[in-house]
């Protein structure tokens, strides 16, 4: 499983960058705060909604902790799609963050 630390994430957005972030968390979880730009899908929903997410694109997987992001991207990964676990999750993200 491809892996990116919270710090190169953090660093890459204050830089400007534009990345493709996934959270997987449940809604509630997400509305108390997430990282500017993430599209959120439950990790329970994240095999109907397939459809939304190009192939061409890489995503970085996010969740509260890494654990749930990590099944996301072994998910992702067996169905062909380029993504990557931000490991340590929000428990661990310094950056900014919108509610």
């Amino acid at each position: 499983m491809k892996e990116i630390t919270v710090q190169e994430v953090q660093k890459s957005l204050e830089i400007g960058k534009k990345l493709n972030l996934i959270d997987v968390r449940e809604v509630a979880e997400v509305q108390e705060g997430h990282v500017s730009g993430a599209m959120n899908i439950p990790l329970g929903l994240l095999e109907f909604r397939l459809h939304e997410l190009d192939k061409n694109k890489p995503y970085i997987m996010i969740c509260r902790s890494g654990g749930r992001s990590g099944q996301a991207t072994d998910f992702l990964t067996y169905h062909g799609y380029d993504a990557t676990n931000m490991v340590g999750g929000m428990l661990a993200f310094e950056g900014k963050v919108e509610q």
